[in-house]
């Protein structure tokens, strides 16, 4: 058996494992998002959707929002840490990484408990006095300050939970950027700034858009954070999936048009992404 076929053989499980966990599943979906109980074909599932047109809104803004206070706080993390000595890297690496190693939702319990209104942050507060003083000019009028099952709890738990995905390509792409390009940018008299956005920020957008994307998909879709974070109050794109596929109002038919037209527009996301990463690398190499 030569080389050829043997690799062949061996993707073998991988296509079997595509094809049972992945294209299987995307053909019910497509195949329920189209028909109605009976089984006939149908528009209907799609002209619902209207409805669920403020969560789709609330979906997209919150991980927007997400993801660019993960891009603002990963990127200066990556690039100061890029720069470091290999030992702080990897401390660096390691105190990233643990957290991920614990269970989401182990993960997103502990952040109730913070926030809760009796939790460790209001008990910090109360013991700083800053409950009294915002009580006092009449921001608020409760001795807690409200954080659990709002919208700023949801965003929070994202950051939180998909930061890493952020950190993790930026420092990949700038800890492999080649020193001589910058000593070469040096030595044409460019300064740290020039050096900074007209070599490393273009080098560095793969990972940009790798982060982007792997911190924008999830962030959009989920529904574990906005249900013990929000509260059930603040619904995502993900509690309406859930909803019609395990909740009370059962509709896989209403579930499959709103997962399909969920796919359709990360795809275009990612499609847009994509181009845009395509043109940067060009203009870095003219």
């Amino acid at each position: 058996m030569n080389s050829k076929s043997f690799l062949r053989f061996s993707s073998i499980p991988y296509i079997v494992w595509m094809a049972i966990f992945v294209i299987i599943p995307l053909f019910f979906v497509v195949g329920y998002a189209f028909t109605d109980a009976s089984g006939s074909f149908t528009f209907e599932n799609f002209a619902n959707i209207g409805m669920y047109a403020g969560v789709f809104k609330r979906s997209f803004m919150q991980a927007a929002v997400a993801t660019i206070i993960c891009l603002l706080i990963g990127y200066p993390f990556a690039y100061i840490l890029s720069n470091e000595k290999r030992i702080v890297q990897k401390i660096a690496m390691l105190l990233i990484m643990l957290p991920m190693w614990m269970n989401f939702l182990l993960r997103t319990y502990a952040w109730m408990s913070i926030l809760e209104n009796n939790g460790f942050l209001n008990q910090v507060f109360h013991a700083i006095g800053l409950i009294d003083y915002l009580n006092d000019i009449g921001m608020i009028s409760t001795d807690y300050i409200p954080m659990i099952n709002t919208n700023f709890a949801v965003v929070l738990g994202m950051i939180y939970n998909y930061l890493p995905f952020m950190i993790l390509p930026i420092y990949t792409v700038l800890s492999g950027i080649d020193r001589r390009y910058i000593e070469a940018a040096q030595d044409l008299g460019a300064n740290r700034f020039q050096t900074f956005m007209r070599l490393i920020l273009p080098l560095s957008l793969p990972g940009v858009l790798s982060g982007v994307m792997m911190v924008f998909i999830p962030s959009v879709s989920t529904f574990a954070i906005s249900r013990l974070l929000g509260g059930g109050l603040h619904w995502l794109l993900g509690d309406i999936i859930d909803m019609q596929f395990l909740g009370g109002t059962y509709n896989p038919h209403l579930g499959s048009a709103i997962s399909l037209i969920m796919m359709i527009v990360v795809l275009l996301c990612m499609g847009i992404m994509n181009r845009f990463g395509d043109g940067e690398d060009e203009a870095v190499l003219l």
